[in-house]
Formats: structure tokens, sequence, C-alpha cells
């Protein structure tokens, strides 16, 4: 009974299909013949079979419709040729209007240009970058460009923070055309990619296997793989047998491989576990969970054979281009003839002598500028590019892949989908993604990098100080014949290496290129991994006492530096001058001992102007009158006035003349007692300007850099001289420049606190006159190192390691100052400048109370001022009223209570 009910259900299936499929026909409707070239021997050719078979049918039922598309398909057996070959078979047998197909780039680079050449349509989901919808005219691509994915990928790569990246690619027309892309996208995030691996697609197990052994010598652990199906598969089973499937390394896999996951093997995929991808993402809806359930029943129907089969995306954007080229066939029309044969026919290959499609031209321009609503989600077609939108996330965990986040162009990575979200902003946060699980099983996001990969120490290479082996020394012990390294620089990186959160094995080497002993330069450290001469070592790493500047920093990466920064001068203590006689006048500058001299004079006339009618002190003959007044003004330079004061205005005056007075003099005391006191401890030069002036000689320690920066600042190169010890430093500035010495030494802070805990006594410290960096470790290009040793060095400085250090190599001696004798006092003259606020208040006091002063004293002798005198006969009686004494004054007015009687004319002065 089983047999009948299995034949009557599939009797059922085929008829209801049968049923379906003809209510799409239309006796009258134009037949719209459409070439289909697909790989129909593999799963992905089939799959895209069913789905246009199933657009068309769609579109054209249940509906009015003038024209309908049949299609012919073609199998081009994955090969180029054959593809050409069923485009020119179609074109030329079927004339048809537009082609579907070829699928892959190789395929689709022929037929585009014979579609071009014959002027008709071809949409082809090729997603090679080298194939250009804006140069071909009737190219449309029907599937994202492989080039949208760049971005997103590395957005995950700095999401984890990964600064170093492998590029695996298939060597085909996929793999090469997304390097470039790929390689610019890393650069604009800062990650660098340490290796290009091409890998042919015929590779066999033995030749991957020995690829994959390169790869693993690396240091770098994240690996993209731009790869197909094909080759994807063999290739993860070689690495998991490589124990490049364990925990430590990450694996990045692009758009195909991660959407075709579902067709390759249950081995790949237990291969792959922990790799993560993107793909496009097909949003669900109503409409799509239906298709999937219709096309599982039709694509099994005809395809028994084929049990693990699911629909992917290709599917749906074949299943939404037939769709468009329906729609746009409909508007346009179906032309008759179909082609416009030429006019001479002789001579012609097959290609010229079938002529160019007779097609409405806007036929091309409608399907290159195409939006709807598709399966697939917005299918928008812009220039003959179909537009990307958001990608998908994904981890491989178990059977399959799991979601971990989204990327879109405007909002960078995001748990959730971002629609039209105004208040979010582009991120790139390994927080915004889901929960992954690594290779291995490990939920530890993977550092990126390891040290040693083959079993071998990292080499440092350390420069051996002869003149400071404080810093820096090299010896080899005689005993067990070992290199031992010793110094303030060597301690530090013992100290950063051993707070590492992991293992470094290293070892040291005699850094021979900047050896003084054997004619070494500092200034060429920048060469010390890129030197041309073979003879010359290369090292992981290089330590030693050197500054980080620009130049160097363009071929070799530093560290964030671990000592001070900044080069200054050393210059020695000049003689003692205290014994000069005029020492006394340099307090104030000239200009200062003439604005106060000006104002006693004033202050005395305005207290004379405003006492002498009322105090009988300030009375008598002029001369003890001009005495009297400017006795009192210079008399309260130290407060010994003795002058009683009866008027309130020359009170007002007086107080603050005498607020002047303490400001001035105490300033006066504090300046003189700084120069006597500190004048011993001032260097000869100021000024490094001064000694390119007087010409005087320069000293540099031998190799450094500090000569560039002084031919920068124009000192005369011949005026150099190098140094190499802390004691040739003493030597040559006690010599001087006209002595075979030096009037100078240049050197960096770090050198210079050295030599003035030595001879502080002697000589002092001016600048810093230029900033640097500071001393820091080097490394090669990209390592992956610098970050964590950057971060070590941070924490070092912040507890008392880096001090104890420091106090270890760097002994004060019998100073207790880091920058010698120099002194902090500034023992400049005092300008007038820093006292004009002073002199602007009693300026300004003084001229209101000679001003009320004046008022009233018009008022008193106003009967003076209104008569008919003539104005020479006023000016004489009001000169005669101001000198004399003021009438009605008692001796009570003496004490401060002054009666003010009626004013009695006066008697003009015969």
């Amino acid at each position: 009974m089983e047999i009948p009910r299995l034949c009557f259900i599939s009797l059922f299936i085929f008829m209801s299909s049968y049923v379906v499929r003809s209510n799409c026909s239309n006796a009258t409707a134009a037949k719209a013949d459409v070439g289909v070239i697909l790989d129909l021997d593999t799963a992905l050719g089939k799959i895209c079979r069913t789905c246009i078979s199933m657009a068309i049918e769609d579109f054209y039922s249940n509906r009015d419709h003038t024209t309908m598309i049949v299609p012919h398909f073609r199998n081009s057996g994955t090969d180029a040729v054959g593809a050409a070959s069923a485009a020119i078979e179609l074109l030329k047998n079927t004339q048809v209007m537009a082609i579907l197909g070829p699928q892959r780039s190789v395929q689709a680079d022929f037929v585009i240009d014979i579609g071009d050449k014959v002027r008709v349509p071809v949409m082809s989901p090729s997603m090679s970058p080298t194939l250009s919808s804006k140069e071909l005219q009737y190219f449309i691509r029907s599937a994202w460009c492989s080039s949208s994915q760049a971005k997103a990928i590395a957005a995950v790569v700095k999401a984890f923070g990964w600064k170093e990246v492998t590029l695996v690619y298939e060597d085909s027309n996929y793999g090469s055309g997304l390097v470039p892309v790929l390689a610019e996208e890393m650069l604009n995030s800062n990650v660098l990619l340490s290796k290009l691996s091409a890998v042919t697609p015929s590779a066999k197990y033995h030749q991957l296997f020995q690829q994959l052994q390169q790869l693993k010598t690396l240091q770098t652990r994240v690996f993209v793989v731009v790869m197909l199906p094909n080759l994807a598969s063999r290739f993860f089973q070689m690495a998991e047998e490589a124990g490049m499937m364990a925990e430590g390394y990450a694996w990045i896999i692009t758009d195909v491989l991660t959407s075709l996951l579902d067709s390759v093997d249950s081995e790949t995929i237990e291969a792959m576990q922990g790799v993560l991808g993107v793909r496009p993402y097909i949003p669900r809806s109503h409409e799509l969970s239906r298709f999937t359930k219709r096309w599982r029943r039709r694509f099994h129907e005809e395809n028994p054979e084929m049990d693990r089969t699911e629909l992917n995306v290709f599917g749906l954007w074949a299943y939404d281009s037939t769709t468009a080229l329906a729609d746009s066939v409909e508007r346009v029309g179906v032309a008759s003839p179909r082609f416009k044969k030429p006019v001479q026919r002789w001579n012609l290959t097959d290609l010229e002598a079938m002529g160019t499609s007779n097609s409405d031209p806007s036929l091309v321009h409608l399907i290159r500028n195409y939006k709807a609503k598709g399966l697939s989600g917005d299918f928008s077609i812009s220039n003959g590019q179909l537009q990307a939108s958001a990608f998908e996330i994904v981890n491989v965990v178990g059977a399959g892949a799991n979601r971990v986040g989204f990327w879109t162009e405007r909002y960078g990575i995001s748990q959730k989908l971002q629609v039209d979200d105004l208040k979010a902003v582009y991120s790139v946060k390994k927080a915004d993604l889901g929960g992954v699980i690594w290779p291995g099983r490990g939920v530890i996001v993977p550092k990126g990098w390891e040290v040693s990969t083959n079993g071998n120490k990292l080499k440092v290479g350390v420069a051996n100080r002869s003149g400071f082996p404080e810093f820096t020394r090299v010896e080899r012990n005689s005993k067990t014949n070992a290199l031992e390294a010793t110094g303030f620089c060597v301690d530090v990186f013992k100290q950063v290496m051993e707070s590492l959160p992991y293992d470094v094995p290293y070892e040291f080497f005699l850094n021979e290129y900047t050896d003084h002993q054997k004619g070494g330069d500092y200034s060429d450290i920048s060469n010390i991994n890129n030197h041309s001469d073979p003879s010359y070592e290369t090292y992981d790493i290089v330590v030693g006492d050197f500054t980080i500047t620009a130049n160097r920093s363009e071929l070799l990466d530093f560290t964030i530096p671990y000592t001070e920064s900044g080069v200054a001068v050393i210059v020695p203590i000049k003689a003692n001058d205290s014994k000069n006689a005029w020492i006394f006048m340099k307090p104030l500058t000239t200009g200062l001992w003439l604005t106060a001299g000006a104002f006693f004079f004033f202050t005395g006339f305005v207290v004379w102007a405003l006492e002498h009618r009322v105090n009988e002190e300030f009375q008598g003959p002029p001369l003890h009158q001009v005495g009297t007044a400017f006795w009192f003004s210079f008399s309260t330079i130290v407060f010994a006035h003795r002058e009683r004061l009866v008027s309130n205005l020359t009170r007002f005056v007086v107080i603050i003349w005498i607020f002047v007075m303490l400001v001035l003099n105490s300033s006066y005391t504090a300046s003189l007692t700084s120069m006597l006191t500190v004048q011993q401890l001032q260097p000869t030069i100021t000024d490094i300007q001064d000694l390119i002036k007087e010409g005087e000689y320069v000293g540099y320690q031998y190799g450094s850099f500090v000569t560039g920066l002084l031919r920068n600042m124009n000192f005369d190169t011949s005026k150099f001289r190098s140094y190499e010890t802390l004691e040739e430093y003493d030597v040559a500035l006690s010599k001087g420049s006209r002595n075979g010495g030096v009037a100078a030494v240049v050197d960096e802070l770090p050198y210079i606190r050295m030599f003035l805990s030595k001879y502080c006594r002697k000589y002092t410290m001016i600048g810093p006159i230029y900033q640097t960096s500071g001393f820091g470790f080097a490394f090669p290009k990209g390592s992956p190192l610098v970050s964590d040793v950057s971060q070590a060095i941070l924490r070092l400085k912040e507890n008392d390691e880096m001090e104890r250090i420091s106090r270890k190599w760097f002994k004060e001696g019998g100073c207790r100052g880091s920058d010698g004798a120099t002194s902090t006092v500034n023992t400049q003259s005092l300008s007038a400048d820093s006292f004009k606020g002073l002199f602007l208040v009693a300026g300004l006091s003084s001229s209101l109370a000679l001003a009320i002063f004046v008022s009233k004293f018009a008022y008193e002798n106003r009967c003076i001022l209104n008569s008919a005198a003539s104005t020479k006969l006023k000016i004489h009686d009001l000169a005669r009223a101001f000198y004399q004494k003021k009438d009605g004054i008692s001796e009570e007015s003496l004490e401060g209570r002054v009666s003010t009687p009626s004013p009695e004319p006066m008697t003009p002065i015969p």
C-alpha cells in the first residue's frame, strides 16, 4: 500500500506544479528570449536555476502582461571558454534580449565584453572589483561587490584591537581583486599587513601544509582568508592538522565563503570552529519564509540526489534579478526584429555577423537603475551596481554560524541592527559584539600575535657606552663566555619585560653598529634594522640611550619614553662681582630711578601747596619752604619725616605715598640682597644665541643627534668639538673656548643631570633649549610588542621602581640639586613697568587733592576773581594770597582744629 500512496503523492505534486506553471502562460504575450548561463554542475548553479524559474513563474502568475520571459539555460561547465561559447550560441541562434550570469568573475569577463559588443544587457552576480559597471555600460552586477565588505572586515579587526594581520587569498580573479581593497582599508584602520600569502586553487595537500607551516612561523596570529568554498574546504582542514585552529589564533573569512557555509561538508565545518565571518544580511519576512518552503519542495523535486542543500543569498539575488529583468522588459516591450544586421556581410566573424540588439535603449537604463523590495531586502541597483546595505558578523560554532553583530556604513559595529537612529554614532567597539567562541573553544580574545614561534629567543641588541657606562655597558664574562649587559637602560628593560603578562624569552647581543669603540655612531640608529651591509646584525629589540626623533621613527617603532626629555646647555659659573662699587644702583633700572625721582618732587610740591598756608612748619623764607617740602618727601623713604600735617587732603596724599614707598623700598631691598648673595651663581652665558654671536666653540657628545639641532640653529660647524666622557666635558669647559676647550656643552638632560651631579660647584645648566621625546626602546616597524612594552613602562613610572633604578645608577654625590648651580631667583633690575599701577594711583591721588585745594582756594578768593581789576592784577593778588599765611589760623589749628572766619577784602599790593 505504501508504494501506490507515494506514487499518488508524487503525481499530485507534479500536477500541482504543472497547473501553477500553466497559469503563467499567455498566448498573446510577446516572447522575450533570455539566456541563462550557470555552472549547472555545482550546487550553487542548481540553486540559482530553481530560483530563476520560480521568479518567472511568480512574476507572470495572476497578473496581466504583454510580454513573457522565456529562459534558455546553458551550462558553462565552470569554464570561461564554455561560458563565452554559450553566450555566442545564445546570441546567434536564439537572439536573446538579455543574459543572466555567468557566476564566476573570469567567465563574466568574457561574456560582458560580448554583451557590450552586441548591446545586450548582461546581469551577472560576479563580485570581483576588477569588473567595473561604470565603464561597461551593458554590465549589471546583480550581487554586492566584494569590495563593499572590506570596511566591515577592517572594523572587526580594529574592534578586537589587533594591530597586524596576515592576508591569505586565493590566487584567482576573486582573490587578487579583493586584496588591494582590503589592504587599503587595513591601512586606514592603522592595521599592518604582515604578509600576503597567495594560494593556488589547484594546490595539493602537501603544498597547502607546507604553506601553512610558513605562516605558522610568523608572529602574527590573525588571518584574513579570501577563498571560495572549494579551496577553503581543503585549506581549513589542513590548518587544523597543522595545529593552527587552536587557542591564540583568529581567523576571518569573507562573504562568499560565509554565505555558502551550508554547502561545505561537515568535516570542514568542524575544522572551522571559532572562525569569524561577514556576509550580507537578509532581513526576515513572511514572503521570504513562504518562498523558502516552496523552494525546498521544488529544489528537492528537481534534484532528488541532493539532500543537504539550503537556500542562500545568491539564490535570492538570482530571484530578484530575474524579477527586475522581467519588470523592465514588460515596460519597454519586445522589439521585432530582434537584431540589426550589418550592411556588409562579407568577411565578417560570427560575432560581427550577429549585428546589434534592436531592443529599446531604455531597457538597459531601467535595469541599471532599478529599485524594488525583493526577497533579499532592498534590491537597489544604481548605475549598474547592486548597492550593499548591512553585513552580518557571524561565528562558526557547532553545525552552523551564530550571529554576533552587524556592520553598516553609517553606524559601524552594533549588536542590534541600527535603522535611522539619529542618536547613534559610528562605533568599532568590541563591547558592541556578542560573545565569540574562538578556535580551541576559548572565550578570551586572542592577542593576535606570539613572541616566539620557532623556539628562538628574541634578539636584543644593546649598545656599549664606554663613555657613559651608567646607561649601558656590554661585557663578556671571562669564565662563562656569556655576554652580560648592565646599566640604567638595561635594568629598565629587564623590569619591563618581567612585568609583561606573558613570558618573553630574549638574549642580549652587542650592537656593534652603535659601539663607540668600533666607530659606531648613534646618529644613524634608524638604519640598525635596515642597513644595506649584510655584515650588520638585525635585532628584534634595540636597548640603549636612544632618543626618539622624527627621522628615526620613520623607519623604527619606539615605545613611549622612559626618561625626561629635552636638550640643554652646560656653562661655567662666572666670578663673583658683588664688590662692584655701583652695585647698589643695579636693583632699579634707569627709567625707574627717574620715575621715582619725578614723583618725589611732585609729591613734595603737592604737600607744600596743601600745607604752607595753614601749617607754620611749611612757612618761612622761600628757600626754607623748598627745603622743608622736599625734605619731607625724601624722608618718607625711611619713614623719618617729623613734620606735623594739618590738612586732611595732605594726609590722604601722604598715606598713598607712604604705601608706594613701602612697596618700592621692600622691592629694592629684596633685589639688592638677591644680587649680593646670588650673583656668584650666575652662568657665564644666559642665552645660546650669545654663543653664535661671539663665535664660541661648542661641545657635544660623540654620535649624538644634537649636531643636527645645532646646524638648524645656524651654528658654524667648524666650531663643533665632540667628546665621549664626563671627564672630557670638565676639561674642555675648564679650558674655555679661547684655550682649546669650549664655552658650552650642548647635550640631553639625562647626561647633563649626571654631569652636574659630579661637577655642580663649577658648572650650571641653562635651558632646556629644545624639547625631545626622551629615550625609548626601538623595534622593527609593525612589531606587536610595542604597545605592551609601552604600557609596562607607564606602570613602571607610576610606582617606585623607576625611581629605585635611577637612584641605583645616578648617585648625586655632594650635590643635591639636579641643575648644578643654576639659580631660579630673578636677579634682573626692576623696571618702571613693575610699578606702573602704584605710580598711577599715587599720581591720581595727588592730582585729585591738588584739584580740590585749587577749587577751594578759588572759592575763598572769589572777591578777587570777581573784581573789576585787570587780569594781571588779579593774578598778582591771588599769588600774594596763596603765599601768605591764611588769616584766622590760631594755635588750635596746629592741633588740627582750623577756624574759618569770613573772608575780608584784601588790600591791593602797591
